[in-house]
């Protein structure tokens, strides 16, 4: 989208010495037509053949990242003098803005593209149905990539995970509410302390747990150790992320809320917590995204495990993330290496499952979304009604 700027008829606006008023000018949202396209296209085939001519003709010593780097600002000069002869300085600053915003997230979103593609490429020859259910128990370290699976590392991740949630977020939430409404002489030394932990180390959380749990309590390496450390590392985040949500909702309705006689607790958790339903969604997505990769605290926690264990209380657990770590590093062979990267692919399709889960889920119990389908299910009644009408009267 671009901006146009048109002159429209007399709009009450302050009047001149005559006593008749001046007309305004609207800036209005302009689409993008076929000559833009032909421009933006111009410009870019321009800004390549004059880089290639200049940087890579007459430079001793040229890169793909520098061409990329001057094809790009030539590529914006020249756009946006063209928009600027053509539509004005406005709609050039828009359209400049525009191709700056679209290369920076072309340029995040690169990165991210090589990578999924890379582990998909080395991952994708040891997929198969029985790689998601079965162990390697019966694995040797010379075994083939298709002997054995990740079946026991699916289910200590999904189990540790959701243990670490059921910990991690009820706090986190807490702690949200507490500072944003509540607040209080502690509100201060509560951020801070919520600060300091957004910074410790993973190793540090579990290097924690191993002292508490594993070694002070006597309970051994367990799945419930490594949810108690993801816990400690998916806190902060989320309370922060929570605080950010709720600072969102609009006062109007706490004190409308208020006004109606509702207590305080009562407007928290009726009017502030489901308007910020979809915040707290993502708040969620990103603890599960800090925690759900980590493989330091499984190290002193869970302590892998070849064999199922489907008991996140008793006994060595294994995830996800430690199995990448273990097969990568310590068992030779191109069996186990392979298997590595069949597990990493695997644990990118389930952060995205539950991602894409979350979000539809968060879309359908939302305010907005329930608004959305009553507007299509009215849609439907009222052509449904339309065409019966039609009907009757032919």
């Amino acid at each position: 989208m671009a901006l146009d700027v048109r002159t429209t008829p007399a709009v009450p606006s302050a009047p001149s010495q005559n006593g008749t008023p001046h007309p305004q000018k609207r800036v209005r949202p302009r689409t993008f037509h076929r000559d833009d396209l032909y421009l933006l296209a111009a410009a870019a085939v321009s800004a390549f053949a004059l880089v290639w001519l200049v940087y890579v003709g007459l430079t001793p010593e040229s890169s793909i990242a520098g061409f990329a780097i001057w094809w790009l600002a030539a590529f914006v000069v020249m756009y946006w003098l063209a928009v600027r002869r053509l539509h004005g300085k406005l709609v050039a600053r828009d359209r400049l803005w525009t191709v700056i915003i679209a290369a920076a997230s072309f340029a995040m979103l690169v990165p991210l593209a090589l990578i999924i593609s890379f582990v998909i490429y080395k991952g994708i020859g040891v997929i198969t149905p029985h790689f998601f259910v079965q162990t390697v128990e019966f694995c040797g370290q010379l075994a083939a990539a298709t002997c054995g699976g990740v079946g026991h590392a699916i289910v200590g991740t999904l189990e540790e995970i959701g243990i670490a949630m059921l910990v991690a977020v009820p706090l986190a939430v807490m702690t949200a509410v507490f500072l944003n409404e509540i607040g209080g002489p502690l509100k201060r030394p509560v951020r801070l302390f919520v600060d300091a932990m957004s910074g410790v180390p993973s190793i540090v959380a579990g290097l924690f747990i191993y002292a508490i749990w594993v070694v002070g309590l006597n309970r051994g390496f367990s799945g419930i150790g490594a949810a108690l450390a993801l816990s400690i590392l998916m806190l902060p985040t989320v309370a922060r992320t929570a605080e950010e949500a709720l600072r969102l909702v609009p006062d109007g309705l706490r004190e409308g809320s208020l006004a109606l006689g509702g207590s305080e607790w009562r407007t928290v958790w009726s009017v502030v917590l489901p308007t910020a339903r979809s915040g707290l969604v993502t708040a969620i997505i990103l603890g599960v995204a800090r925690a759900i990769g980590e493989t330091a605290p499984l190290l002193l926690t869970s302590f892998g495990s070849s064999v199922m264990n489907a008991n996140p209380v008793a006994g060595a657990q294994e995830a996800l993330p430690h199995f990448v770590y273990q097969y990568i590093h310590f068992n030779p062979g191109t069996g186990p290496y392979q298997r590595a990267w069949g597990a990493a692919l695997v644990l990118i399709a389930m952060v995205l499952f539950l991602f894409t889960l979350a979000r539809v889920i968060a879309a359908r119990t939302s305010i907005e979304g329930k608004q959305r389908r009553a507007a299509r299910h009215a849609g439907r009644a009222q052509r449904m009604a339309a065409a019966g009408a039609a009907a009757g009267g032919a």
